[in-house]
């Protein structure tokens, strides 16, 4: 069985077959109008989306930190006793101060927002 030669492709160059464009423009036509880098003012989105970040980042390390501190330990507390592993005893005692730094800060937030609104 003989087989027939097909032809060859022809060439594409940025999605025209026909070949290169003379129309491309050249790099030597692209002058900047100006040598200061322009600043960009920083977004809401862009504040969420660092915080969600180094939220993620401070998750895995939460998270190794409790896989490597499994060993139980003897926990007492006004009279009561128990073990639960370290990384969870821990983790609790990191909750109770965060959510006491929580009660005092809002309480200073009421108080100096009282005495702005009383002109003090």
């Amino acid at each position: 069985m003989a087989t027939v030669p097909t032809p060859p492709l022809p060439s594409a160059t940025n999605g025209n077959p026909s070949g290169p464009s003379h129309e491309a423009v050249r790099p030597e036509h692209i002058h900047r109008t100006s040598t200061h880098p322009v600043k960009v003012s920083r977004s809401r989105a862009g504040g969420v989306w660092v915080g969600s970040c180094v939220a993620a980042l401070v998750l895995v390390a939460l998270i190794i930190f409790m896989l490597q501190n499994t060993q139980p330990v003897l926990v007492s507390f006004l009279g009561m006793q128990g073990t639960v592993p370290l990384a969870v005893a821990l983790l609790i005692a990191g909750v109770g101060v965060g959510i006491i730094a929580l009660v005092i800060g809002s309480i200073r937030i009421a108080q100096l927002r009282r005495r702005i609104h009383r002109g003090d």
